[in-house]
């Protein structure tokens, strides 16, 4: 890689004394209540990115195990009891649920840090950040509900039911494991729903840990089923099998669209939440200080591997190489290295291949006439590290701004005036979200409402409720996760007509009159 002007190095790699001294987590399926082994008896093992030592190992899935899988669901939602327990029976499990995450956070923290490379600390604060997600869940299992119509004339009465969709598959990604299950499992049970579970092979174990804590909350055999294994052999299943009502997937749009065409051959209801491109837009009245924090954190968080991360700024030209000198300032200061090292911010990247992706990408925005302000290079140093990378001088037709990267990676892009900082910001496939920095509240409302994004951060990037509905536009998705939307979603509509007093004949015959 070369360019005309030297790159400034980022900070230098955090490490720790010695390789952490820790257990390979032995993880089993869990199907129909049981814990097993592949039919095969064939396993696969997950290294550290960061560290190269072996950190889980789980059953490889066949075909049969899967088919095992769907009958246990399917039998659990004909037949078992957890789609008629009252609303308030299913609450108490998930709030059971949500004590058994809070009771095993370190451990699962510690899981998800070696098996992903996140830090540690960021780990540990998604891992105690589900109890709410559970909890808020629960909610929903006693206050979902449908409508009443007594409006219809004195002789008819019209009820709106919502009943649980039926037997649910949930493929999950490897960047947020167990958070991302979150998004979706609690409330496809406070629907009441059956599930099927397919985790990323990269990343099974805090699921399985998960289902050892259903298990003890007393859920029910076949309720939830959870299969380990790639995704040609579990998660295409699921998405084809006639006996799958609905199938709910969150990873890259690319996955996503094929799965969502393999699911709509038996007409199976989809939600997907995908990629995403996301502009921070900014303009030259905003809080300054707040603003560069803000870029650096959405840019860097989880190393960029997020489909909400903030990887293009959308910047005023004449605040734009104030700011490019600024944010690289800051983002030379942000620790990296060993994600289980306390004041790491930035571990490691989950793959060599994600690694080698991101590594292109860069290459290619620089052979395109984009420039290198920092990093864009893998750390020399044992581990799969990316040092933290700014590109600016880009323009909105270049690939490097365009398509999603999922590694730390700021892509700067200059703009003149609000009506073209929106054009650049909706001229992408994606649509998940944004950000707009301004002190103009008429700024700040016009781009918000002319962005194409399923969720819009007003002075602030990345915040999250479980009360606030999640999803995207265009590319980034179907459907929408948390919000009392997300127990919608897993439901589906009934209508009930009640008729009242004798019925009015549609024809009565001469002879009968």
């Amino acid at each position: 890689m070369t360019n005309q002007l030297a790159v400034p190095a980022a900070s230098a790699l955090l490490s720790t004394a010695e390789a952490p001294k820790h257990e390979a987590f032995t993880g089993q399926m869990y199907i129909d209540g049981k814990w097993i082994e592949s039919s095969d008896g064939q396993r696969f093992e997950r290294r550290s990115p960061a560290h190269g030592h072996v950190v889980s190992s789980f059953p490889e899935a066949t075909p049969a195990d899967v088919e095992g899988a769907i009958q246990a669901a399917e039998k659990a939602y004909r037949h078992g009891p957890w789609p008629k327990l009252k609303g308030v029976e299913r609450a108490r499990v998930l709030l059971a649920v949500a004590q058994g995450i809070k009771a095993r956070v370190e451990k699962m923290a510690l899981l998800e840090s070696l098996e992903t490379g996140k830090p540690l600390t960021q780990a540990r604060g998604e891992v105690s950040g589900c109890v709410d997600l559970w909890e808020y869940a629960a909610s929903l299992a006693r206050t979902t509900s449908g409508d009443a119509y007594d409006t219809l004339g004195e002789d008819m009465l019209g009820i709106v039911l919502r009943q649980p969709v039926g037997v649910v598959g949930l493929i999950t990604p490897w960047n947020f494991p167990i958070w991302i299950l979150s998004q979706k499992l609690p409330f496809a049970l406070a629907a009441g729903c059956t599930c099927i579970v397919k985790p990323s092979e990269l990343t099974s174990s805090t699921t399985v840990m998960l289902m050892e804590i259903l298990e003890e909350a007393g859920v029910p055999a076949g309720v939830v089923n959870v299969v380990t294994g790639k995704g040609p052999s579990v998660g295409q299943p699921l998405a084809e099998h006639p006996a799958i009502d609905m199938l709910s997937f969150t990873g890259s749009t690319r996955v996503g669209s094929m799965l969502g065409g393999l699911a709509s051959k038996n007409l199976k209801k989809v939600a997907l939440e995908l990629g995403g491109k996301n502009p921070q837009i900014v303009f030259p009245d905003c809080d300054w200080h707040a603003m560069i924090d803000a870029v650096v954190f959405g840019v860097y968080f989880n190393a960029g591997e997020c489909c909400n991360s903030g990887s293009r700024v959308i910047v005023h030209e004449s605040i734009a190489e104030r700011f490019a000198e600024a944010v690289v300032e800051r983002a030379r200061q942000v620790p990296v290295g060993d994600p289980l090292h306390p004041d790491s911010k930035i571990g490691a990247i989950v793959s060599e291949n994600q690694l080698n992706d991101i590594l292109g990408n860069i290459e290619k925005g620089v052979a395109a006439g984009a420039r290198l302000r920092l990093g864009g290079k893998r750390y020399d140093a044992n581990g799969l590290y990316l040092e933290p990378t700014i590109i600016t001088d880009a323009t909105p037709a270049m690939s490097i701004a365009r398509d999603e990267i999922f590694g730390p990676v700021l892509v700067v892009i200059p703009f003149s005036d609000a009506a073209q900082a929106i054009d650049i910001a909706n001229d992408t496939a994606y649509g998940l979200s944004a950000a707009v920095w301004s002190r103009d509240i008429d700024t700040c409302l016009t781009v918000a409402r002319g962005v194409d994004a399923g969720t819009v951060w007003v002075n602030t990037f990345l915040d999250g409720y479980p009360e606030l509905p999640f999803g995207g536009f265009k590319s980034s998705g179907v459907g929408r996760e948390l919000g009392k939307q997300a127990v919608e979603d897993y439901t589906e509509t009934k209508t009930i007509q009640l008729h009242i007093g004798e019925r009015k004949n549609w024809w009565l015959p001469r002879t009968a009159a």
